[in-house]
């Protein structure tokens, strides 16, 4: 049976999706949750994009280790080197360059001819083969390129040196026996020389299956994202082509490394971070993905699982019991779940999550997984608080006009506000937005309850755009209109680490 390799790009391609952007104590929890994942590759980012990028990738390279950390670099020079710069202390590294090949790109894009980009994309991969031992090369919009000419850039860069090439589908163009053809035709002309790889994207909804494809007619690398995440319609899944590899071996005589146990907890990580949700009915990691309701399912997985359900929960590491802990729990209690869950705290962090908890558990009987994750979601992020909530009352009814009397730590400073609106919430974003004076647009707000009963733990959901940079807030309370101004705040916060950056 064939190895597939499994190059994550969440922390790079996946970070692209509009309002995903992860600081760098983020990224390092996340990178070394991929590591328990059990990934070949993390594509740790795009060195030269921003100071904030190169410190990441560095610092990935540095104190993450188990997995080769790839920096991805434009086929220029000063790219590379960037590159190289960054990944140099990671024990396993890859400078992943690329070059289009398109005639669309090189036409309007790039403006230069066929022959110039593929001199220019040999040249690189050979600066970046005297700096790393393994160059991975691909050619941008690839299912767009003409096959000839493509074999050809495939050949001459494998010739300088890559010992990856990889097809990608940018643009999410192509379909399953179109582009299982082309990696036919591209396996055809380097044979082992040199590993091949796929980068899909989900344009029309095919990047997974375009993926699988790929590896029928001989990829060896898969690359994706957790939850699918990613620019535009997002990338091929990881946890549903591991899944597909891992349950049906039988067709695709293919596995990979990857640990499944660890899915659902990289997929609820990405998820905390980023604040993009995953859709109830998404396979493998969707809340609905192992519900039945249907009275004839029912009966069958009463009888025998099997009959309804292909995957075991537990083979991809949901949890059988809801129930965990309670008011008189202990902190070594508490500890272990949060190591159960996947969480790798400070002593400070967890003494002041287990405080979040103890407060919360005066208010609810019962405490579920999903309560605790959106505790200590704030203490993962670690951002910066320029702002903090400390007090805030609300009066409103039928013939009351809605109020909020707000106090806001700003810098330290304790600062009082009233305010006035359509609604409760209005009230206290009217509040914030006079104290703190943001410009910023709010996007989207989104509320949800993570666990069942009247007194389910609120969630709430902001999209906040200041000067073109959108961010993401999550807050969580019983009360939802205090997890409405949490979340709002978050976002701010985010917005003013940005701006110091």
């Amino acid at each position: 049976m064939r190895i597939i390799k499994i190059f994550d790009t969440t922390l790079r391609d996946g970070e692209q999706s509009p309002g995903a952007s992860m600081n760098v104590d983020e990224k390092i929890q996340l990178a070394k949750q991929l590591v328990k994942l059990g990934v070949d590759i993390i594509e740790a980012g795009f060195p030269i994009a921003s100071p904030g990028d190169f410190e990441a990738v560095k610092r990935i390279a540095g104190e993450v280790t188990g997995a080769t950390v790839a920096g991805l670099a434009r086929a220029r020079e000063e790219d590379i080197k960037r590159a190289w710069e960054a990944i140099k202390d990671a024990p396993q590294r890859r400078i992943h360059t690329f070059h289009s090949t398109s005639d669309i790109h090189l036409k309007y894009q790039f403006r230069v001819s066929r022959e110039e980009a593929l001199k220019r994309s040999v040249e690189m991969v050979k600066l970046a083969g005297s700096l790393v031992e393994d160059v991975e090369f691909s050619p941008m919009d690839a299912t767009r390129t003409e096959i000839p000419y493509l074999l050809d850039v495939v050949e001459a860069v494998v010739g300088a040196g890559a010992s990856t090439v990889n097809i990608p589908d940018t643009v999410g163009y192509t379909t399953p026996i179109e582009f299982g053809a082309m990696i036919k035709a591209v396996k055809e002309r380097i044979g082992d020389r040199a590993v091949i790889s796929v980068h899909c994207h989900n344009d029309l909804g095919l990047a997974v299956a375009n993926s699988l494809a790929a590896v029928i007619n001989g990829a060896g690398q898969v690359e994706c994202t957790i939850n699918g995440i990613g620019e535009r319609a997002g990338n091929c899944s990881l946890e549903e082509v591991v899944m597909n590899l891992h349950t049906r071996k039988d067709f695709y005589n293919a596995g990979t490394n990857i640990n499944t146990r660890e899915i659902i907890r990289a997929s609820r990580l990405v998820t905390r971070i980023t604040g993009i949700q995953v859709q109830p009915n998404k396979a493998i990691v969707g809340a609905n993905a192992f519900a039945h309701e249907s009275g004839i399912h029912q009966d069958g997985l009463l009888k025998e699982k099997m009959t309804y359900e292909i995957i075991r929960p537990e083979d991809i590491g949901l949890q059988q019991t809801e129930l965990v802990l309670g008011k008189h729990s202990g902190r070594h209690a508490f500890k272990a779940r949060l190591k159960e869950l996947g969480y790798e705290l400070s002593p400070e962090e967890i003494e002041t999550a287990f405080k979040k908890f103890k407060r919360l558990a005066d208010q609810k009987k019962d405490i579920f997984d999903e309560d605790i994750e959106a505790l200590v979601s704030e203490e993962v992020s670690k951002i910066p608080e320029v702002y903090s909530l400390m007090d805030l009352s609300i009066s409103s009814g039928i013939s009351t006009r809605p109020t909020a009397a707000l106090k806001l730590k700003v810098n330290g400073a304790a600062v009082d506000r009233v305010e006035h609106g359509d609604g409760p919430v209005d009230a206290v974003y009217k509040a914030i937005s006079a104290v703190t004076r943001t410009k910023s647009n709010l996007l989207k707000f989104e509320v949800k309850g993570i666990t069942g009963g009247t007194d389910a733990l609120g969630e709430v959901i902001v999209t906040l755009e200041e000067d073109g940079k959108t961010v993401k807030g999550k807050g969580a309370d019983t009360d939802i209109i205090v997890a409405a101004a949490k979340a709002y705040i978050t976002a701010l916060n985010k917005l003013a680490a940005r701006q110091r950056q």
